[in-house]
């Protein structure tokens, strides 16, 4: 069985989320996500997401090519996490591109382009009138 991972925040679940991760299933037989912690967010961001960390868990979860999902809470530890889970392939938006060539020597590392003309920042900067 080939095991694929994947991480992200999930924040105002669109369209681009779906795409990534239903492409993300195809390189494996499982798909396991992590979800970046509130507090992860905020360390990133300086903002805590639309949506905390259980309901954001709670959607993904609940797509039926999702196998798994579990809290990232530390972009240093994904090495730990792929080795915990035994991934095969780390699958990321290619607005990663290049970061995680280095945990090619445990893992296939695959970017994929993401789809274009839609963000979480821009949906929430239309919301909020910004």
């Amino acid at each position: 069985m080939k095991t694929v991972i994947t991480f992200g925040t999930f924040d105002v679940f669109h369209v681009g989320h779906v795409n990534v991760l239903q492409r993300a299933a195809t390189y494996g037989d499982a798909l396991i996500v992590g979800i970046s912690t509130d507090a992860l967010n905020y360390s990133k961001k300086q903002r805590y997401p639309v949506y905390n960390e259980n309901d954001r868990m709670k959607i993904v979860n609940g797509l039926r090519y999702v196998n798994l999902c579990f809290f990232e809470e530390s972009l240093e530890k994904k090495r730990e996490y792929i080795e915990y889970y035994k991934a095969d392939v780390l699958v990321m938006g290619d607005d990663w591109a290049g970061k995680f060539d280095d945990l090619s020597d445990i893992c296939e590392v695959v970017y994929l382009p993401r789809t274009p003309s839609v963000s979480t920042t821009q949906l929430i900067e239309v919301i909020s009138g910004d």
